[in-house]
């Protein structure tokens, strides 16, 4: 009877962690519904073709990304580009093992209550809600999971364990060069146990540091860089800021916007006052745990290289940055603490201040998703867009900010968006879904409609003549006229200039207008045939008589 209780009293902790991971994968993959590829991940969608050593190498801002870019050709051969679906399973599945082996790490440290509180705190980080859904950062997440998984290979302090945490480096390093930092983590191992083990085992370290500087003589070096002296003078402020921000984010008191703007306000006396605890508990302590300090090692490294890399939208505050923070906080609090045996009293407020935390966090959540859903309704009116103006669109025309209303989709070119629609799939709006989509869809996609066909106009100054003869319409004041593809003669009579504006799928609005048509004037509208059946509206707005003769 006993031994059963006590099997069922090991078994709840296990219990608790399945239940969190369940609950945070069905937050994902519900704020993550019905939303398409979004910013970066075009770049591996549409600019990596081929299967050639550039396409998996070619380094993507300063990062090697060679496996989340086979992870994209993969799923993109299996399950096609019309849902972002796949991609979204793929990154779930990362953060939720990341938090099972952070519960495994914590748990040899300090008991299965603290390490699923430390979990749990993982899974409904909102801070770092750009990490948590969206599927591009399985850059960051690979190299996190790996980097963890090497730590626990390290713990067996065997040739077995060495081989595998060699392996997990070489993935971390083969996600993102955030893979250095745990570099660094292993170098400290060497370091620390080189008079029990030698230093026969530096193969550890050097075989997946020789294959990441490979990687840069090859590739790496082509990227730009942000390295500068202001930079490094300013790293242990940067360090110490991102080390702020990560413990306020688990404790649910950030103050950073969903656009990452703010500082760590409550971070910073988090931080000085953990800072003290420790100290002070040192003093009733015979020094630190010797597994604390390749955990330290990475995580300095982590921030120091961020911080020398900066440039303005990579504050330490950002959170997509919080998350690998947060990860390196509670692995270091592990250390601290391992040994420490908690009272019921003490888990329950840990357990309390957790969940404090987690619905605190879950308005960022919240924030984040109508971020990303905004984001993806631009992404699917725009290339909607440019599928219905296939049959004329230059090659060449690509999403610019200024026709695409976002900065977010410069890596889509018509000519290789439309080669991998045609061989797996559109994840655009068809033109049915982008009559019923939301206003701000349905005014982009004319704009991007109109620059993509392209309509054009042609005005002959002075040309105005009476008596026109064709199919005509007369307009005065503010008239709205039902036009089909073709060309389309706009007469003003003299007087003051005219503005028109055309619209189609928008309603209530005319996204394309000209700055002023002079009075007297003929002007020329050229409308292409595209792909979809919906008629173009014409608005002349004009104080003197106007014809529109088609």
């Amino acid at each position: 009877m006993n031994a059963a209780l006590a099997k069922l009293d090991r078994n709840r902790p296990l219990a608790g962690l399945a239940a969190a991971m369940a609950a945070a994968a069905v937050l994902m993959l519900a704020l993550g519904s019905g939303l398409t590829f979004i910013q970066d991940t075009w770049f591996f969608l549409l600019q990596r073709p081929g299967f050639s050593a550039e396409t998996f190498f070619g380094p993507h801002n300063e990062h090697i990304v060679a496996i989340p870019v086979g992870i994209e050709k993969l799923l993109v051969e299996l399950f096609g580009t019309s849902s972002a679906l796949p991609e979204r399973l793929v990154l779930v599945a990362l953060l939720l093992t990341t938090a099972a082996l952070v519960f495994v790490y914590a748990r040899r440290r300090v008991g299965p209550w603290p390490a699923l509180i430390a979990a749990v705190l993982l899974l409904f980080l909102g801070p770092a809600w750009s990490v948590l859904l969206w599927p591009f950062e399985t850059v960051l997440v690979g190299s996190v999971l790996a980097g963890v998984g090497m730590l626990l290979a390290l713990d067996r302090d065997d040739r077995r364990g060495d081989i595998w945490a060699c392996l997990l480096l070489v993935v971390a390093v083969g996600f993102s060069s955030l893979g250095v930092a745990f570099l660094a983590a292993a170098a400290a191992d060497l370091l620390l146990r080189r008079r029990q083990r030698g230093l026969a085992r530096v193969w550890v370290v050097a075989v997946p540091a020789l294959l990441y500087l490979g990687w840069y003589l090859g590739w790496g070096h082509t990227s730009e860089h942000h390295v500068t002296l202001d930079n490094v003078l300013r790293s242990p402020v940067y360090t110490l800021n991102g080390f702020a921000s990560a413990l306020a984010a688990l404790l649910g008191l950030s103050t950073i916007d969903v656009s990452d703007v703010g500082q760590p306000e409550w971070g910073r006396p988090l931080l000085v006052g953990a800072i003290g605890l420790v100290l002070y508990g040192q003093t009733r302590r015979r020094g630190f745990s010797p597994r604390l300090w390749p955990v330290l090692a990475a995580a300095v490294a982590y921030w120091l290289l961020a911080a020398f890399n900066y440039q303005p939208g990579r504050d330490a505050v950002a959170g997509r940055y919080s998350y690998a923070g947060a990860v390196f906080v509670l692995l270091i609090a592990a250390e601290l603490l391992r040994g420490v045996r908690f009272s019921r009293a003490a888990l329950w407020v840990g357990a309390g201040v957790a969940a404090v935390a987690v619905v605190s966090n879950l308005a960022y959540f919240r924030m984040g998703e109508h971020w990303l859903r905004d984001l993806s309704v631009l992404t699917r009116a725009d290339t909607a867009a440019i599928e219905i103006a296939g049959r004329t669109v230059a090659p060449d025309f690509s999403l610019t900010p200024e026709v695409a209303g976002t900065a977010s989709l410069q890596a889509i070119r018509a000519d290789s968006y439309l080669e991998m629609v045609r061989d797996h799939g559109s994840p655009a709006y068809s033109a049915t879904e982008l009559a019923a989509a939301p206003a701000t869809a349905r005014r982009q996609a004319d704009i991007v409609l109109t620059n993509a066909l392209p309509v054009t106009t042609e005005t002959q100054a002075g040309a105005y003549r009476r008596g026109v003869v064709g199919a005509c319409d007369n307009v005065s004041g503010d008239a709205e006229i039902e036009l089909s593809p073709g060309l389309t003669r706009v007469e003003i009579a003299p007087g003051p200039d005219v503005s028109i504006g055309l619209r189609r799928f928008a309603a209530g609005e005319y996204p394309v207008e000209t700055d002023g048509i002079p009075g007297g004037s003929v002007t020329l509208l050229r409308i292409p045939r595209d792909g979809a059946p919906q008629p173009w509206f014409l608005q002349v707005r004009a104080e003197q008589p106007a014809q529109v003769c088609r």
